[in-house]
This record gives C-alpha cells, sequence and structure tokens, in this order.
C-alpha cells in the first residue's frame, strides 16, 4: 500500500512539474526574428493539422507541446482557420489566443481618387495577400458578383485605403469600395443644391469624375463643376479632354491631338452634347461634394495658368483673352 501511495504521489509531482514545464514553454518568446512571420490555418484542421501547419510555415516551436497546450486551455474547439502573423518576441500563449479570438494578420490596399477601374482592377490583381476569384471574370460578370444594378463599374468604387484580413478574396474588396460609393454618393444627394442640371444620382456620378480629372487644384473643384453644370444648363458643348482621352482608350500614348477632338466616340463631348454615357473615373468625396454643390458662379470657360490653377471666365472674349495670356 505504501508503495502505492508512493507511486500515486510520484505520478501527480511528474504531472505538476510537466504542467509547470508546459506553462513556463507558454509564457516564453517563440523567436527572436526581427520579421514577422505569416503562416495559415486551413479550415476544418484538427488540432494536431494545426500545429503542423504554424511550424511548417516557419514559425520555430514544438508542435507537440503547442498541441498539449491548445488541449490543456479548453480552446481547440474555438481555433479559426485563416491568415495570422507571429510577429517578433510573440509567446505560444499569444499565439493560441491570437487563433482562437481570429484576430487574422492584416493587408491594406490604396485606391487612388482619379484612377481608372481598370487602373484599380490591375492593382487589386497583383496584390499578393489577395485571394484571386474574380481575375477571369468580365467586368460585367464581375458586376453580378458585387450585386450591383450597374453593368458597367466605372466610377461606382470609392477610392480609398482598405484594410482586409490577408487572403481576403478580392470580391470583398470590391463590394466594400461598392458600398462605400453608394453611401457617400447617396449621401451627397440628399444634401445637393437646387435645380442641378442631373435626370439622376448616376449622372452626378458622371459629372463628379469628370471634375476628379480636370482638377489640379483641389480648391477649384465647385469652380470647374459650376462651369460644366453652367454649359449644361444652357445646351453647350462640355469640350472636356478626359473625356476624350477616356473615350480613346488604349489608342491614347499620353497626349492628344486636334485629330482626336474631331473623332467621334460616346465619350467626345466635342461632338456629342451633354454628359458622356457613363464616368470616366473613380471620383474622390470631394469632386462628388463639388458635382453636387457647385460654387456660385457663372462662369462658363477655364484654363490653365500653368502653376496648377486655373483663370475662370463668363464669356468667350475674357476666356480667349486668358489663353492667349497663359497658354500661347
Amino acid at each position: 500500500m505504501a508503495s502505492f501511495k508512493k507511486l500515486i504521489l510520484l505520478s501527480l509531482l511528474l504531472l505538476i512539474a510537466a504542467a509547470a514545464g508546459l506553462a513556463y514553454w507558454a509564457f516564453q518568446p517563440i523567436h527572436q526574428s526581427e520579421k514577422a512571420i505569416d503562416f495559415s490555418i486551413r479550415p476544418g484542421s484538427s488540432v494536431r493539422s494545426l500545429s503542423s501547419q504554424i511550424v511548417e510555415a516557419g514559425v520555430p516551436q514544438n508542435p507537440l507541446l503547442f498541441e498539449l497546450l491548445v488541449r490543456a486551455s479548453g480552446k481547440g474547439a474555438r481555433l479559426k482557420a485563416g491568415s495570422y502573423e507571429a510577429e517578433p518576441g510573440i509567446t505560444p500563449l499569444g499565439l493560441l489566443d491570437k487563433i482562437a479570438n481570429g484576430e487574422f494578420s492584416q493587408a491594406s490596399i490604396a485606391i487612388i481618387e482619379g484612377w481608372t477601374f481598370q487602373q484599380m482592377r490591375k492593382l487589386i490583381d497583383a496584390h499578393p495577400a489577395i485571394r484571386h476569384d474574380t481575375a477571369a471574370l468580365s467586368d460585367p460578370d464581375l458586376m453580378k458578383k458585387v450585386d450591383a444594378d450597374y453593368k458597367w463599374p466605372e466610377g461606382l468604387f470609392f477610392p480609398d485605403t482598405y484594410l482586409f484580413a490577408k487572403g481576403s478574396s478580392d470580391l470583398q474588396i470590391y463590394q466594400q469600395a461598392h458600398t462605400a460609393m453608394l453611401k457617400r454618393l447617396a449621401e451627397a444627394w440628399n444634401v445637393r443644391s437646387p435645380s442641378l442640371p442631373y435626370k439622376n444620382i448616376y449622372e452626378a456620378l458622371t459629372m463628379a469624375s469628370i471634375v476628379e480629372k480636370e482638377t489640379g487644384q483641389k480648391s477649384e473643384r465647385s469652380l470647374i463643376a459650376a462651369v460644366f453644370i453652367n454649359r449644361l444648363r444652357t445646351g453647350m458643348l462640355l469640350q472636356t479632354d478626359p473625356t476624350v482621352i477616356y473615350g480613346m482608350g488604349d489608342a491614347y500614348k499620353g497626349k492628344i491631338y486636334k485629330r482626336d477632338l474631331l473623332t467621334d466616340t460616346p465619350y467626345n463631348t466635342y461632338t456629342r452634347a451633354g454628359l458622356p454615357p457613363t464616368p470616366i473615373a473613380l471620383p474622390g468625396i470631394a469632386s462628388i461634394s463639388a458635382a453636387l454643390n457647385p460654387a456660385d458662379s457663372g462662369a462658363l470657360y477655364f484654363v490653365s495658368r500653368g502653376d496648377g490653377t486655373s483663370h475662370f471666365s463668363d464669356n468667350l472674349t475674357e476666356h480667349n483673352r486668358a489663353v492667349n495670356k497663359y497658354q500661347r
């Protein structure tokens, strides 16, 4: 009987020692590398498989001890699949908490105001932290996936910096940017100036995209918008080069010539009256606001001064004098 009691006591002491050793190990930094290590947990992974995946990704830890830690913590059922980051100095316990809480590693992508949708799509397709689920889709098919009410994507995605969990689908970013654009556009539409010459909110977005491409000085956005809105009201041609360039597509090589202004396309506002059929770029909130709340101005013309600002004129005579002064 005494021997049995000694065996029980010894086993208990060994268990306590093992638990103490596991606890000590759990609070020690995993690695001292100056660079974080990315790793992913596959959906449906067992605790043992999860531990192996972490090691296989390059995180220098003991998979058996990590498995024991998971089981001892009771968090085995809470572990979430996804992409994570083991930063320098993290402990096994910290790593376990990260996976149990779903603290996915994040990446970011910056969509720039004035970009075309094709520029946005090219950036997303090349981003290494994004899962490319839509790369093979046409633009109309992508819009169906986004569940948009529009077939043509231009202008319908808000330019901003978006954070996302590494390994996220590109569709998630498109949906987020599209939702953001609809929200910002609706908010601006609800506080718009009265008597604007737009048939609908989509025309306002189209105007905002033109303002975005025409404005060199941010403070002049509302004045630029006023010029084009005044032209719409009076039936004048908009005659804006960015729409011509957009209509040229791949034929545009960095310069625009007189023949380009005379070549008719749906986007040539020198040959066609009114707004082009779609936006020509992704406008930011300042251009959207300008298109819906233009400056109180009677200007019909503007010309660049060559320093990033523009001279605005109410009549052609004054405009021609400004052209002679600043550009000839």
